[in-house]
């Protein structure tokens, strides 16, 4: 763990209990996906893609990617960042990935909460991904410019400085800023993107970010 990681978790220590005694409402999802790990046991060592519902209606993922990339789906729900840290052992190094693929933060911001609180809540992610995984490569996409949540958009893109400021002082980590294929020459949202609920993607929009992604792969 980095010097530098280490030093953001003393900050960490007020906020998460604050949150300590949420509710979780995603235990369904994640016991499915136990179930389903038993009856079809997912890839070996897989590129895991985890993170809150831009991935986990991002249908048939691995069609989109070249075969020998295997990847497994695991985002779930409307999920937090908090969510993630809550079901971390059970979400992310019981598939020992290969990589790590995040998309979440975007309902923190919806939900009220900054950018820099929405940040913290990463940290405390990237610091037990690293604690159990020092050297697993891993890829945070940066929060979407979605049209429903633009009033939001100044706390979105703190979160998403905030987070890439950090990787790009970490080793094996990389920041996919989607901001700017997501625009249109308005520097709005392209509704093209968007399904009817202007939050989530149609299949232009994932073709755009499997553009992007798919050089960062392993």
């Amino acid at each position: 763990m980095s010097r530098r990681l280490r030093s953001v978790f003393a900050a960490l220590f007020c906020f998460s209990t604050l949150t300590a005694c949420a509710q979780h409402a995603f235990e369904n999802e994640i016991q499915a996906f136990e179930k389903q790990d038993q009856t079809t046991p997912p890839p070996a060592n897989p590129i895991l893609f985890t993170g809150s519902s831009s991935f986990r209606l991002w249908e048939n993922m691995q069609s989109y990617f070249p075969t020998k990339k295997p990847i497994l789906n695991r985002g779930f729900g409307g999920a937090h960042l908090w969510d993630m840290n809550y079901y971390y052992e059970r979400l992310i190094p019981k598939y020992k990935p290969r990589q790590i693929v995040i998309y979440c933060g975007e309902n923190d911001v919806s939900d009220g909460k900054t950018g820099e609180e929405t940040y913290l809540q990463f940290i405390e992610l990237y610091g037990k991904i690293r604690k159990d995984m020092p050297t697993v490569p891993l890829v945070f996409v940066s929060l979407k410019p979605s049209p429903s949540r633009w009033s939001r958009k100044d706390e979105v893109q703190k979160a998403n400085h905030l987070i890439q400021s950090f990787l790009a002082g970490e080793e094996n980590a990389k920041f996919l800023d989607v901001w700017p294929i997501m625009l249109n020459g308005d520097l709005r949202p392209e509704p093209a993107l968007f399904k009817a609920d202007s939050l989530h993607m149609t299949v232009e929009g994932y073709n755009r970010w499997t553009k992007a992604l798919t050089p960062l792969l392993k």
